[in-house]
């Protein structure tokens, strides 16, 4: 476990700094290729990075998460989610990029990887899973911890809120990457008929909440035998994830000049991002709520380390 916790480590080390090239690269090499000339071999790793650069910090990204999910939460845990949110969200973008529905009319270009069905690359569902994995989690033990302050489960409402806020968090972060992403210099993706909102239509934000709400109930549904509520020191991970990935698309929109996005994504991303993070510091498990000893769990389900009734 140690081994693969160090894995993790680096894993996530490797996700945040293949960002921070991909960033140096599109922003400031490709303005200014004659940087290029003071960097030895700088050619030769500007088309390296360009041609795999966002599979490598996806794949790094996702290989992180499903070791910190396995450590987590469990095996069953973490393939009843991860399989689910691979499965649909390549569904939706294999309809979206074939149809329109339910995004809009866009293509992928190059630079993500191999295309399945020669439309969507193959890390498209995989950033969908880290992603949704790490926005689910934050919503759910922030309103979790919430309902503990009040002495009350967090009941239906409560969880059809943490699979809406959730949902919220992953379009959120979509609010201030795509504009960018598909408007920079080099795209990784075009609008067929570019919408209103700085290139996107909004039909785009509908597709992305009703795909992350549809994977994330039925990793609740799946889930139901077991609430949790994830302590500060283990949502630290998943939080570093979604503002690593953040600050990511933002330092994007930046550099196109794309402010109300970014204002947008802070608002209704950051912000309850950090809350959430902040209600699960505050909380800390009473005496009365069930440890791993006093629970059965399945040969599949490793035990969370902290489980509420």
């Amino acid at each position: 476990m140690k081994q693969l916790t160090r894995v993790e480590r680096y894993c996530l080390v490797g996700h945040l700094v293949s960002m921070a090239f991909g960033l140096a690269g599109l922003l400031w090499v490709m303005p200014h290729p004659e940087v290029l000339s003071l960097i030895p071999s700088g050619q030769t790793l500007f088309r390296w990075s360009m041609a795999g650069g966002g599979v490598v910090y996806i794949l790094l990204g996702a290989i992180a998460v499903a070791l910190y999910a396995h450590r987590t939460l469990g095996l069953g845990r973490w393939l009843a989610f991860m399989i689910p949110a691979i499965g649909i969200s390549l569904s939706s973008e294999l309809l979206g990029t074939s149809t329109g529905f339910p995004f809009g009319n866009y293509s992928y270009l190059s630079g993500l990887g191999y295309k399945i069905a020669g439309l969507v690359p193959f890390t498209i569902p995989l950033s969908w899973f880290y992603l949704g994995l790490t926005s689910y989690l934050l919503a759910k033990s922030g309103l979790s911890a919430w309902a503990m302050r009040k002495q009350q489960p967090l009941g239906w409402l409560g969880q059809i809120g943490a699979i809406g806020l959730g949902a919220l968090l992953l379009t959120s972060w979509d609010f201030v990457l795509d504009p960018a992403m598909s408007q920079t210099a080099l795209p990784f993706w075009y609008w067929h008929q570019p919408g209103a909102f700085f290139g996107m239509p909004y039909q785009n934000f509908a597709g992305w909440m009703g795909t992350g709400a549809v994977f994330m109930t039925v990793a609740a549904l799946l889930w139901r035998s077991t609430p949790l509520v994830l302590s500060a020191s283990q949502l630290n991970f998943p939080l570093a994830i979604y503002l690593g990935n953040f600050a990511f698309a933002a330092v994007m929109s930046i550099g196109a000049g794309f402010w109300i996005p970014l204002l947008l994504g802070i608002l209704l991303g950051v912000v309850p991002a950090i809350t959430c993070w902040k209600l699960a510091q505050l909380e800390q498990p009473t005496p009365t709520a069930l440890t791993v000893s006093e629970v059965t769990v399945s040969p599949l389900d490793e035990p969370i380390e902290q489980i509420a009734a």
